[in-house]
């Protein structure tokens, strides 16, 4: 069986280490999540945030916007935390209604307060291989890849996805730690073929279970992005239905005998997203007080 990939005991590691260092600040890191409407997934994403961060002694402020209201209030709403010296980092929690332009929003976020890495000058840094603000999935990642002491340079790795929230990002600091990259997507010829040639597999295409054993070979390491809502069709024996249950998009079960590491789903990723959300969030802190 592969080795667990245990994001979890990382980000608890990562929690102690915050907690001492933010507990010999003058003042208490802020982050501010701003959220547009009202959506189930993300109200348990943001719960997630404001239990890590009152756990490490950060302040989490969550602004709460009407599903309907218009651009021009919300960059008000945005620079008006731009220009607050107490509020180190903004975050805008995805997704937004398609009324909206997500792309201006997030432009508008001071880079000095980007700790989520999704502003263009982040980016563009990223891209140049220089000091940034890598975004908290994508440092999630190499965090957890460096824990368990899996080099990247020299890898062939291939990330199935292509976003600017994980796959781009992934791939340009993957470049920056000397990785071969190759990105695939839902219109790349013979995927299987081009992820069984990875030393290192990241999968972040959100499609449930989308990654088979036929995708996979042995020896290599790995990396489920995917969070993905499945409603089970069994029920229990008194009759209830079963819960909703999370799953990636790798079919662990029959992946897991196959390859030599591999993430969960709950419990790889999606801890460490959080944890290097708050690492950014003191880095912010610590250069917005130097």
């Amino acid at each position: 069986m592969a080795q667990m990939l245990d994001g979890k005991s990382v980000r608890d590691k990562i929690a102690v280490e915050l907690t001492a260092q933010i507990a010999k600040l003058d003042q208490k890191p802020e982050l501010v999540i701003f959220q547009i409407g009202d959506v189930a997934e993300s109200n348990t994403y943001i719960g997630q945030k404001i239990k890590f961060g009152e756990k490490i002694g950060a302040v989490v402020t969550l602004v709460k916007l009407p599903e309907d209201i218009s651009q021009a209030e919300v960059i008000k709403e945005v620079e008006a935390k731009n220009q607050d010296e107490t509020v180190n980092g903004i975050i805008v929690q995805l997704p937004i209604p398609k009324t909206l332009d997500k792309e201006e929003i997030i432009q508008t976020i001071d880079p000095k307060k980007d700790v989520d890495g999704q502003n263009s000058k982040t980016l563009k840094l990223l891209m140049e291989g220089k000091d940034c603000f890598i975004p908290a999935t994508t440092q999630g990642v190499l965090t957890l890849l460096e824990h368990y002491k899996i080099s990247l340079a020299g890898k062939h790795a291939v990330i199935v996805g292509r976003s600017t929230l994980v796959g781009k990002p992934t791939a340009l600091a993957f470049l920056n730690k000397d990785a071969t990259v190759t990105i695939a997507h839902s219109k790349t010829e013979n995927l299987k073929q081009e992820t069984r040639n990875a030393d290192i597999l990241i999968v972040a295409i959100g499609k449930p279970k989308m990654i088979t054993k036929e995708f996979v070979k042995a020896g290599q390491v790995v990396i489920d992005v995917g969070i993905n809502v499945v409603d089970q069709s069994s029920e229990t024996r008194d009759q209830r239905p079963e819960k909703p249950k999370l799953v990636g998009d790798v079919d662990f079960e029959n992946v897991k005998d196959i390859v030599e590491a591999i993430t969960p789903v709950p419990g790889g990723v999606g801890p460490m997203t959080v944890a290097s959300l708050f690492q950014n969030l003191l880095v912010a802190y610590e250069s917005q007080n130097s």
